[in-house]
């Protein structure tokens, strides 16, 4: 039994409020049947920040009272994650966000991959439709609002998402309304809301275009500047960070893989050509699978057999969130990523590939160590643990989200999985190199990029000088193998979410620092699997209070005992949903 202390007290009033602004805390709180149409209104985002803005308060004031260290813990996680969102209000990146990956926008299209598509729940499917022309008009509001009070907007990525919104509605292409099962069963009402909706994201996109992108929006292709990139790397890592450190140390980073890749490859393939050697690992049949179907059955497969590796020798997971489902993204980013398990596991978590236009085969030796980093040691087991763990306050368990901690686990898992022998053969370690490689050029770019910092001369692969888009996608391209599409959309993603590209390898950084401390701390008293389980189960949250945490001895109180069947192997179980259904 939890015992309702002052500062879970805090922390429940905190989302007993938010429930008015915010759909995904109603769910928290276990009401399944809530719209998920989030307020957009610049109104709602000035109560939010009010509202968190009290709460920090409230924490202050309950701390002062006798509390356990378990509450501690969840003070100090609240407390950082509230401070952090309203210094991004202030600063006006959250009431202008038009990254093409991670706005408002993009949140009211993922909805409707995760409502529930039998023909009994077409009446769900078509009242959320029916809040698309509101919301985004809301957000109109938002973005207009946050521009009068001072607030510049990137025309670049103003133009980008307008881009995105015309493709997800286009009929010729994804037309992501009219193709939801339910506006095909619904008859003339559904497909009439799934119309209305389209057209609503339609105008959005004419108002990107048109009103939104005059003289007082940013210069495209300039970053935000030292003070706001400041405020926004912090609140990603939930951590303070030397920028000018890490830019260095993102070009040692890259030195120092660049030499072990060259190396490895050579002796996979005999090729002393680094071009060579990979042109050679993508032309091997033994490591080519084509796109749909087959891709989809490879990626499931993997999943499967990473949970059967995993679980009970090395992690404990809850059986209920045991299994991750492979879905492909009709979007041609060429990213993949998770999506956690519904409240109430009618869903579970996915992991989803949206493989870049026209690519008919993919080498999957490139691409393991994005399994490993959305599936299992990564996104999912993470997930898993902290849905799981029941002695986590609502808020740490659904609501608590910090990139640095789930991305810098998620990209820690990648390393992770070369110590607990996950990888086939030596490509797939070399696919793993890879993807550091990718990370430690997204840190340079991104700090470079936003503080105009200088390119150093001799670095082997872009001329000295400065950073600009064009450039930083040749950099990318280049450097990581990444396919040129996915490379622009990456530097777009970082020009307009500054701070984010630092969650990976900054985050990983951290974890490991951490893992490192904590095992000269204890020396032979180390366990690794107790270390992950303890670190998991404390749930997400910034990276300095995570760190702190265990410095302050505590990381094992909210550890709950182990699931009963997590000793003995578990058989292997099909995903809830047949993967061959994705589209």
């Amino acid at each position: 039994m939890i015992v309702t202390t002052a500062i879970r007290a805090v922390a429940d009033a905190h989302v007993s409020a938010l429930t008015r602004l915010d759909p995904e805390a109603a769910v928290a709180l276990g009401r399944c049947d809530v719209d998920r149409i989030p307020d957009l209104s610049p109104e709602a985002y000035a109560e939010r920040d009010a509202l968190a803005r009290r709460t920090v308060g409230e924490l202050a004031r309950a701390t002062d009272e006798p509390t356990t260290p378990a509450d501690r813990i969840l003070a100090a996680a609240l407390t950082e994650r509230l401070t952090a969102d309203s210094a991004l209000y202030e600063a006006g990146f959250t009431t202008t966000l038009l990254a093409p990956l991670a706005t408002p926008v993009h949140q009211l299209r993922l909805i409707f991959d995760d409502l529930p598509t039998a023909a009994a729940d077409t009446e769900v499917v078509v009242r959320h439709l029916a809040g698309v022309p509101g919301a985004l008009r809301q957000y109109g509001r938002t973005l207009q609002s946050a521009r009068r009070a001072g607030h510049r907007i990137s025309r670049r990525q103003a133009l980008l998402l307008a881009a995105q919104c015309e493709a997800w509605v286009d009929p010729r292409g994804a037309d992501v309304f009219r193709r939801l099962p339910a506006v095909s069963q619904g008859g003339d009402r559904a497909t009439r809301a799934a119309d209305e909706a389209g057209a609503a994201m339609s105008a959005f996109a004419a108002f990107l275009r048109t009103e939104l992108t005059d003289e007082r929006t940013r210069a495209e292709d300039t970053g935000v500047g030292a003070e706001l990139y400041a405020i926004t790397s912090q609140a990603f890592l939930g951590a303070p960070v030397d920028c000018a450190e890490l830019y260095a140390w993102g070009w040692d980073e890259l030195a120092r893989l660049g030499r072990e890749a060259r190396t490895l490859a050579a002796d996979i393939t005999g090729h002393t050509d680094l071009a060579d050697a990979l042109a050679a690992l993508d032309a091997d049949p033994r490591r080519r699978i084509a796109t749909g179907r087959p891709l989809l059955e490879w990626l499931q497969t993997r999943l499967d057999e990473l949970t059967d590796a995993l679980d009970g020798r090395h992690f404990d997971l809850p059986p209920g969130l045991r299994n991750v489902e492979a879905r492909l993204d009709a979007a041609d980013s060429g990213v993949m990523y998770y999506t956690p398990p519904e409240l109430g596991l009618a869903r579970p978590g996915r992991v989803w590939w949206a493989v870049p236009a026209g690519v008919e085969h993919v080498s999957t030796w490139r691409e393991v160590s994005s399994v490993h980093h959305e599936g299992l040691p990564g996104h999912h087991l993470q997930f898993a643990v902290t849905l799981g763990n029941e002695h986590l306050h609502p808020w740490q368990r659904h609501l608590c989200h910090v990139h640095g901690y789930a991305e810098g686990w998620a990209h820690y898992a990648e390393q992770l999985a070369v110590e607990l022998g996950l990888l086939d053969d030596p490509a797939e370690r070399l696919g793993m190199i890879y993807a550091q490689v990718w990370r430690a050029a997204r840190i340079v770019v991104d700090i470079g990029l936003h503080l105009d910092l200088p390119i150093p001369a001799a670095n082997g692969v872009v001329d000295a000088g400065r950073w600009s888009p064009e450039i930083a996608a040749r950099f990318l391209h280049e450097v990581s193998g990444l396919h040129p599409s996915t490379a622009r959309f990456e530097v777009d993603r970082y020009l307009g979410w500054p701070g984010q590209a630092l969650a990976f390898k900054v985050g990983a950084r951290l974890w490991q620092q951490i893992r490192t401390e904590t095992e000269e701390r204890l020396a032979g008293a180390f366990d690794l699997k107790q270390f992950h389980m303890n670190a998991l189960n404390l749930g997400p949250m910034g990276l300095a209070p995570l760190r702190q945490t265990f410095r302050d001895g505590r990381s094992h109180l909210t550890t709950p005992p182990p699931h009963p069947t997590s000793a003995e192997p578990h058989p292997p179980e099909r995903a809830t949903t047949d993967p061959r259904s994705a589209t």
